[in-house]
């Protein structure tokens, strides 16, 4: 498994997300319960992924205590990351939910503490005072940010007063809004980027079409309208003939273009030992530069349909399917 290199500890370049684990809406509790979260989070271990993500949003907590379960005194040899919910981060919330995430982990230290998303309410400054102060406690390794921009991600840097280590943020062939700036500022500054949803929740994976988009929580997503099913297939069409040169699926070509970007490492979900199977031999597959060029033709031609989608979305809903 290829790894960066994080002030010594190894960060794989395919990581595991967590939240799924203890969230309905992702058919926890139905289709798959702790027994799989377990089997999951063992055979992650077995094929060298050390990055593990969850949040404390993540089914109101209970991913990071499945999580922490499951990882057991195995927990001090990977790299563990969470977010904090900045819905009022003043300082003191800031700790005190940081203290309930170790528990429900079961660590007296994270690798990782990030900011969810952006408050423009609250000053940067005072939501930074309480990341600093559990830096300095030693509570927490590195500090990181999710979902900013660059002049944020900046701006975060300086309100902390040292370097944000990572921004988490959408990344993947159809969403490539990261390769503009936050990419290149994370190679140029040593930084990294977590590409969350590098499969575009799952419409990269090849089994969705216009007929058979899932009826979960991502029926939310305009990519899974049926005008964008479509308008994607051009992109799964080049990530097939990339595959079948390495004996790889679609999707694992489209998390092997991702994390071969410099500074960049995803975390795909997983609902069955399969699945972290299949994402973790992606870490391993090479692209080259004619391949990735011509996925990245195909993703710079691919065009959304937004003006549609909204209704569809609606309609969709209105009538249950």
């Amino acid at each position: 498994m290829r790894s960066l290199d994080v002030d010594g500890q190894p960060v794989s370049v395919v990581g595991l997300g967590c939240w799924q684990f203890g969230t309905r809406g992702w058919g926890y509790g139905s289709t798959f319960g702790d027994r799989e979260a377990h089997a999951i989070v063992d055979r992650a271990l077995e094929l060298g992924i050390t990055l593990f993500d969850t949040a404390e949003a993540y089914g109101r907590g209970r991913s990071e205590r499945i999580l922490g379960a499951a990882l057991g005194p195995r927990a001090g040899s990977v790299f563990l990351a969470t977010k904090f919910l900045p819905v009022l981060p003043t300082p003191g919330r800031l700790v005190r939910a940081l203290e309930r995430s170790l528990t429900r982990l079961g660590r007296p230290q994270i690798d990782l503490y990030q900011l969810h998303f952006p408050n423009p309410v609250v000053p940067l400054r005072q939501q930074m005072s309480g990341m600093r102060r559990v830096l300095d406690r030693g509570l927490v390794r590195h500090a990181g940010v999710s979902n900013y921009s660059r002049r944020q991600w900046l701006a975060a840097d300086r309100a902390l007063g040292r370097p944000i280590l990572s921004n988490q943020v959408r990344y993947n062939l159809l969403q490539r809004r990261a390769e503009r700036e936050l990419i290149p500022f994370a190679q140029r500054e040593g930084r990294i980027v977590i590409a969350y949803s590098p499969l575009a929740q799952g419409v990269l994976g090849g089994r969705y079409d216009a007929a058979t988009a899932p009826r979960d929580l991502r029926r939310a997503n305009p990519l899974f309208t049926p005008a964008n099913l479509e308008r994607a297939a051009a992109v799964l069409a080049a990530c097939r003939d990339v595959g079948r040169t390495h004996g790889a699926t679609p999707g694992q070509v489209a998390l092997a273009y991702c994390c071969s970007q410099p500074g960049v490492v995803v975390i795909p979900g997983a609902r069955s030992v399969a699945q972290v199977e299949a994402n973790a031999a992606a870490a391993d597959l090479v692209l080259g530069a004619e391949e990735s060029a011509r996925l990245r033709a195909a993703a710079v031609a691919f065009m959304p349909d937004r003006r549609r989608a909204a209704a569809q979305l609606v309609r969709r809903f209105l009538s249950g399917s």
